[in-house]
Formats: structure tokens, C-alpha cells, sequence
């Protein structure tokens, strides 16, 4: 089966500096490396860019608007402005074309784009691995790691699988197949 690696909202305002998620220094090696991954077993890459409005920290074309993570040729931008990366967008043509049937979710942020990603994932008849450590949010009303673990709890009462990342396998689509 092709997996794909969609990393969402994996950007500069999120990741790197003193606004950036409390566990950013954990997850952002944990992305890095579910990306070279990825990239080494020649999987589907999507990188999911948050659209923000003016003045806000991920406003287009803005510093902290930009990828953490260059995407390499090959790989996939899909650009949004709503929190699931399947509406308004292509992700699901983009999927569905190269022969996706497992999406795995990993980035920004757990509660909003990360969850409302996966449940567009379950919507499109997707199997969907949500990576453990892999995702991330800010502290609100709750600390922010018990909002990432409430999260996972919640989606996977859903049907999502959650993975830890050692135990998320990547595989190629067949024209890519080595």
C-alpha cells in the first residue's frame, strides 16, 4: 500500500523562536526525521501550508509563513486557509492519483489542523496514522501536552491509528518502487 507523509503546517512561526510550540524542540527532530524517512523509501511527501490573514504570524509570504522543511522536487505544496487540509484543496486528487491509501499525519497544530486533517482523511477513505511526538500545540486552558495526548485519545476513538514514529513504515508508490 502507498503511504504518504503529510506534514502539516510544519512553518517557521510554529517551530523555530521564542513563539514557537513548548515541545518544539522535540517534535521539530521528530518531524526532521519522519521526513528523511520518507524520503528514503520514495513515499508520497505533501507539505500542507497554512494561508494565515494579514498581520498574522503564517500571513503569506511572511518569514514566519515559510516551510521549516524545503520541499525537495517531487514533492508536494498544498497551500489552505480553512484547519482541514482536504477542504478547498486538491490533497485528496493529489492523494488519490498517486495511489495513496495510507495518510500519515504529523505537524501543527494537534487540536485544530491536525485533527480536522485526519477526520478529512477518515472522510476520504483513508487509513490514518497520526505520528505520537510528532505533533503539537500551545498551552491554552490546558497544558499543551495534555491537549496533544487529549487529541490523540479523541481521533483515535475516531479510527485513526496512533503511531509511534519508529513503528511508522513508508512505502513508495509502484512507479517509484525500487
Amino acid at each position: 500500500m502507498t503511504t504518504a507523509l503529510v506534514l502539516i503546517d510544519a512553518q517557521q512561526n510554529m517551530l523555530v523562536g521564542d513563539e514557537a510550540v513548548p515541545s518544539a524542540p522535540d517534535v521539530g527532530p521528530a518531524l526532521a526525521d519522519l521526513l528523511a524517512r520518507a524520503r528514503a523509501a520514495g513515499a508520497v511527501v505533501v507539505h500542507v501550508q497554512n494561508d494565515g490573514g494579514p498581520d498574522e504570524p503564517d500571513e503569506p509570504h511572511t518569514p514566519g509563513w515559510e516551510l521549516v522543511h524545503a520541499p525537495e522536487p517531487g514533492e508536494h505544496v498544498v497551500r489552505k486557509g480553512e484547519c482541514d487540509a482536504f477542504a478547498g484543496t486538491d490533497l485528496a486528487g493529489l492523494l488519490s492519483r498517486a495511489g495513496v491509501r495510507t495518510a500519515v499525519l504529523a505537524g501543527m497544530q494537534s487540536q485544530y489542523c491536525v485533527a480536522a486533517t485526519a477526520r478529512g482523511a477518515l472522510g476520504q477513505g483513508l487509513d490514518t496514522v497520526l505520528v505520537a511526538g510528532a505533533h503539537a500545540t500551545y498551552d491554552e486552558d490546558e497544558d499543551a501536552h495534555a491537549i496533544s495526548r487529549a487529541t490523540e485519545q479523541d481521533l483515535r476513538a475516531e479510527g485513526v491509528r496512533v503511531l509511534p514514529g519508529a513503528e511508522v513504515a513508508f512505502t513508495a508508490p509502484p512507479d517509484r518502487a525500487g
